[in-house]
């Protein structure tokens, strides 16, 4: 083994194993808050630069690989860095970071219980998205998903009043019910077709079975990834809120949601293969299903009175477009879908730690209680109008270019109805997001007169850091979305195209 392997197979494995151990040095600290938050900053700022020291190998074309523990004869655990894998996680030791300061001040500000438990689970959950994002297989992806819904599961139920123990248990019950009904019979039939489950440039299904199997195994992929919340099994999305908002970032931007329509990309790139998709039409009904989707939650979105359940069903919404772009099986249409999965993380997670912030200082949760508030919360409501303008996909925000891409991708296709569908959303996205910033800057604040001095009170700067940070970022990546593009160009689709035409 080269010298260069060996380390790029060390890092792949120091990156699933910091999280992991950190978890299992927090509660050595759990007398000492300071010590046991320090060990979580440092374990996600060295998950941070392994993961980044593994980017100059995938630039390079390079496809670092390590393990190879056979579960049975050519089939077993092993781990494999290719570009969307390596994007997902740069995505989550991203975002862990940030979370984490957040999540810091938000659960000392509220005297949040069981705090020790809180960033171990948090831990897990981080190795378990990291192992799922660099897993070489569909069993191996499959067992970490599952690592994923449990490690997280505690989360959910935090606060162990009746209303968190009713949500996890939707939560649970959906995401491990469809895994066990949907995902784990299309990953059994998939490997008696192929007799393989690597995941595969140009997919491992073509010519291996007929039209009717793959339209079946599609939908069995498509809705056994419950994490990905298209509907109907969308409802563990909305039920999770009950939990912290640092676990509701979690889900929506760094971690669980994530995993889902990331694992969906990889099924359709790798076990598919896109020109699989597109030539047979199998992945009809899904564009027009995911289509329906888009709107329903939107428009469900906008009569939700609760702050974050509004962020929840816009989530659902949002996540409808990865799929949709998946289903329209272009290299275009699959571009977008990849930076909808970077520039929705960057700017739902600002609007949650938001959202949690005016509870920390206000303790208000409901959309009609927030009028006047941006007297109080100038840079809080400043960074959610920035982050609502880039998930509707106004430029100079980062979402302009994911909604660019998989509008090019559906004209591509010939799909020219899923263009409207994207604009509809966007303007069912103005109607749910915008009039909550008008009212929190210009309605009167109550219990003041006109002209009276209102004296500021933000979240803790714990939290209110994270938040500009986050907000910069939706920023940011409107102007580096040639890199990003660059980046997304390495994945090998196998279709003899670029990924701009």
């Amino acid at each position: 083994m080269s010298l260069t392997c060996l380390l790029s197979s060390e890092l792949i494995l120091a990156a699933i194993l910091i999280p992991f151990v950190a978890s299992i040095i927090i509660p050595i600290f759990h007398r000492a808050p300071n010590c046991r938050e320090a060990v979580t900053l440092i374990s996600a700022l060295a998950l941070l630069v392994v993961v980044t020291d593994l980017v100059p190998y995938i630039l390079s074309g390079a496809r670092p690989e390590v393990l190879d523990l056979d579960v049975v004869s050519g089939l077993g655990i092993s781990f494999k860095v290719e570009p969307l894998g390596m994007l997902f996680a740069l995505v989550a030791s991203t975002l862990w970071i940030i979370n984490s300061i957040y999540s810091i001040g938000y659960m000392r500000s509220h005297n949040e219980p069981r705090q020790t438990s809180f960033f171990v689970c948090f831990a897990v959950a981080i190795s378990s998205a990291i192992g799922l994002a660099f897993s070489k297989n569909l069993l191996t992806l499959f067992i970490f998903y599952e690592i994923l819904t449990l490690s997280t599961y505690p989360l959910v139920s935090h606060k162990g009043n009746n209303a968190a123990r009713r949500g996890a248990r939707v939560y649970i019950i959906l995401l491990l019910g469809t895994s066990m009904i949907f995902l784990l019979p299309a990953i059994l039939v998939t490997y008696n077709i192929t007799e393989t489950l690597d995941f595969t440039p140009g997919g491992i299904l073509e010519g291996k079975t007929d039209n009717a199997t793959l339209a079946i195994l599609l939908a069995l992929f498509v809705f056994g990834i419950g994490k990905s919340a298209l509907m109907p099994f969308h409802f563990w999305l909305p039920s999770a809120m009950v939990a912290p908002t640092p676990v509701s970032a979690l889900l929506h931007a760094v971690a669980v949601v994530k995993a889902g329509v990331f694992t969906v990309l990889k099924v359709v790139i790798y076990i598919f293969g896109i020109d699989t998709l597109s030539s047979s039409g199998q992945a009809d009904w899904l564009i027009y299903f995911s289509s329906v989707c888009v709107i329903a939650a939107s428009l469900i979105a906008i009569r939700q009175k609760n702050l974050k359940a509004r962020l929840a069903y816009s989530t659902v919404s949002q996540l409808s477009y990865i799929t949709l772009g998946a289903s329209l099986a272009t290299a275009t249409s699959i571009t977008g879908s990849v930076m909808h999965i970077v520039m929705h993380a960057v700017a739902k997670i600002t609007l949650f730690m938001c959202a949690g912030a005016i509870y920390v200082a206000h303790n208000k949760t409901e959309i009609e209680e927030l009028d006047g508030i941006g007297r109080l919360m100038p840079v809080t409501i400043f960074a959610f109008f920035v982050a609502s303008l880039s998930i509707i996909g106004l430029p100079p925000f980062g979402g302009t270019w994911s909604k660019w891409f998989l509008a090019i991708g559906a004209i591509d296709s010939g799909y020219y109805f899923v263009v409207a569908v994207f604009m509809v959303s966007s303007v069912l996205n103005v109607i749910y997001l915008i009039p909550i910033v008008s009212a929190a800057i210009f309605k009167p604040l109550p219990g003041t007169k006109d002209g009276e001095a209102i004296k500021l009170k933000e979240a803790p700067l714990a939290c209110v850091i994270p938040i500009c940070l986050t907000a910069l970022g939706c920023l940011i990546m409107f102007f580096v979305v040639d890199e990003l593009y660059n980046f997304i160009g390495l994945i090998d689709f196998n279709v003899g195209v670029g990924t701009g035409q």
